[in-house]
């Protein structure tokens, strides 16, 4: 059988090959040939497709397409950060099982169900492949809840940068404080980076 690649989505798992007929065999052999290119165990990207912008969280967002990208995977997409961190940073509710994502390397946090999909927006990691993303507000929320886990530098920068952004919320990020109970922390932070 000749697969017409172009005839797949852009972006697509081993599954939606097979259920339009790809064997396993001819996935493969395109993969190898470079027709296809293997971003993550069972996710695969046409090699004629238009370049992806973050293929790493593409990757990640095929594997578990209910996790959401966060903390320091998310704010270093909105330009909170210069850090690029070594592992694709997602969340998922404490009722879901963490999955196990070992290329791209995945670091999994767990969220309470209650308030895990507050913030949620989407970003086009690749042309007409959306995936899921805490917005920035909540970013900075996230980052100050798990400063302790991830460094109160990184927290304070991002939040200074957030706050000069043109469409900056400081009233949000004190809603989103209260709900996740940070407000504390991030009111003084707030005083602190206003001063300054």
């Amino acid at each position: 059988m000749i697969v017409a690649w172009h005839e797949l989505p852009d972006t697509f798992t081993t599954a939606t090959a097979r259920a339009r007929g790809v064997h396993p065999r001819d996935l493969y052999s395109a993969r190898d040939s470079g027709e296809i290119v293997e971003l993550s165990r069972g996710v695969f990207r046409r090699a004629d497709a238009p370049p992806a912008s973050y293929p790493d969280l593409l990757a990640v967002a095929y594997r578990a397409p209910r996790a959401i990208v966060c903390c320091v995977s998310a704010a270093a997409v909105y330009d909170l950060t210069d850090v690029i961190p070594p592992r694709v940073q997602i969340a998922v509710t404490t009722r879901d099982r963490p999955p196990r994502i070992s290329y791209p390397a995945a670091e999994v946090f767990r969220f309470s169900v209650d308030t895990f999909e507050l913030g949620l927006s989407t970003i086009e990691a690749a042309p007409d492949d959306p995936i899921r993303i805490y917005d920035p507000a909540r970013t900075v929320v996230d980052l100050m809840r798990l400063r302790h886990r991830l460094g109160e530098p990184l927290a304070h920068g991002a939040l200074r940068r957030y706050l000069r952004r043109p469409d900056a919320q400081p009233g949000l990020l004190l809603q989103l404080a209260i709900t996740l109970d940070v407000r504390q922390p991030l009111r003084l932070a707030l005083d602190v980076a206003s001063a300054q």
